[in-house]
């Protein structure tokens, strides 16, 4: 059992973590359904069949309008001084943008569209997380960072809810998916007024005491360390059944699904563990460094095996420690950033590591697979994450006192 943490004035409520987390998580929902499985099929059914280059067009467009989107809408909440307008205005923009690309009539309004919405999803994503920031100190982001785990297994949840066997009508799951949003953010925005910290708002020095590194220098290496390990997460993501069909074809793509998601639910209380044990010892990186490098030897298991069963499980290593780190890195990247009147818009730059990813892995798997093969590629994972470990190792060390 897990001591309690000492009492601190500035410490947010469980019921206000959950709700934070929540509406976190309703971002996922917005756009792990769409972009995975409803906006495919989308364009199938206005190209007449699957059209690799049309989708193609969206992804690269979107992840470019959404990496300028975060950033100057995290810079228009530091300059007004406020979020939960902004979040609200997100959140009804995407939504009716989002309704909207299920009534697009050609291809080139799709894409158009979902640009748009990123824009819409942006508006709403960037200033709740900066808002995080505004409201849970450092004593509490490991368990702010482990509630943050459950965005990426709600999303997935809520991609085999929409597309459930008949249980929602084709014309219904966009309204289905937008109503889900809107039930996981609002609550959190209309119960979370006074919940900002004054001393979290007052700029930091460059070397504050009982901090190991320059922030500046910190902020350098927690940048490099996610971009490395999204790199690798990213070509799983995209390529996952391809592998495994490659080791056992006619792998059930239903089998895949399933396995994805559970590792995503398996992640969310081994995060929450994690991150409060990070909390209770002031040890808020050495989670993040120990699950860079379990990354690194899940891909290598997934680079040697030579049954299935053992790239499965190699698999599951790998993507246990991403979905545990990805979460524990969000909430303590706002540890490091040194300036609160711009975190929007640097908490925008960190988000370059969730889609320059999406350019840079496709060319990878280009160059390696066709000549070396999958092993090869996860190799190159495995240093990459193996990199990310030790640029994050090296200021591992106990932060201040516990729970400081």
């Amino acid at each position: 059992m897990i001591a309690p943490l000492p009492p601190d004035p500035q410490r947010q409520p469980t019921w206000f973590v959950a709700l934070f987390a929540l509406a976190a998580a309703g971002g996922a929902v917005a756009f792990v359904p769409l972009l995975t499985v409803l906006l495919p099929q989308r364009i199938a059914d206005l190209q007449g069949g699957e059209d690799v280059a049309v989708l193609a067009q969206v992804t690269f467009f979107g992840a470019v309008v959404a990496s300028l989107a975060n950033i100057a809408a995290g810079m228009v909440s530091d300059r007004t001084g406020t979020r939960r307008g902004w979040i609200l205005a997100g959140l009804a923009l995407s939504s009716v943008l989002l309704l909207a690309a299920g009534e697009a009539r050609s291809a080139g309004e799709l894409v158009l569209l979902v640009m748009a919405w990123q824009v819409g999803l942006n508006l709403m994503l960037a200033p709740l997380m900066a808002w995080a920031g505004d409201c849970f100190p450092d004593s509490q982001k490991g368990m702010l960072g482990g509630a943050l785990a459950l965005s990426p297994a709600l999303g997935a949840l809520a991609g085999s809810l929409v597309t459930y066997g008949g249980l929602v009508a084709l014309e219904a799951r966009l309204w289905l998916v937008a109503m889900l949003v809107a039930a996981l953010v609002l609550p959190a925005v209309i119960c979370g007024g006074g919940r900002t910290r004054p001393e979290l708002m007052r700029p930091r020095p460059s070397v504050r005491p009982g901090a190991l590194i320059p922030s500046d220098e910190a902020v350098r290496r927690m940048w490099l360390a996610r971009f490395l390990v999204q790199v690798a997460e990213g070509g799983m993501f995209a390529f996952l059944l391809f592998w495994l069909r490659s080791l056992a074809p006619g792998f059930s793509e239903n089998t895949a699904a399933n396995i994805f998601s559970l590792v995503l639910v398996c992640a969310v209380p081994l995060s929450l563990l994690l991150g409060r044990w990070s909390d209770r010892h002031a040890r808020p990186i050495l989670p993040l460094a120990g699950c860079a490098l379990l990354c690194s030897t899940g891909m290598l298991v997934m680079a040697t095996a030579g049954t299935l069963a053992m790239a499965i499980a190699g698999y599951v290593i790998f993507a246990i420690a991403a979905a545990i780190f990805l979460s524990l890195h969000a909430s303590q990247t706002l540890r490091v950033l040194p300036a609160p009147e711009h975190r929007g818009r640097d908490l925008g730059l960190f988000n370059l590591t969730n889609t320059l990813p999406a350019m840079v892995m496709p060319w990878l798997t280009v160059l390696l697979v066709p000549g070396f093969g999958y092993s090869a590629l996860f190799v190159l994972f495995a240093l990459l994450s193996l990199a990310s470990a030790g640029l994050l190792a090296s200021f591992a060390r106990p932060v201040g006192s516990p729970a400081t």
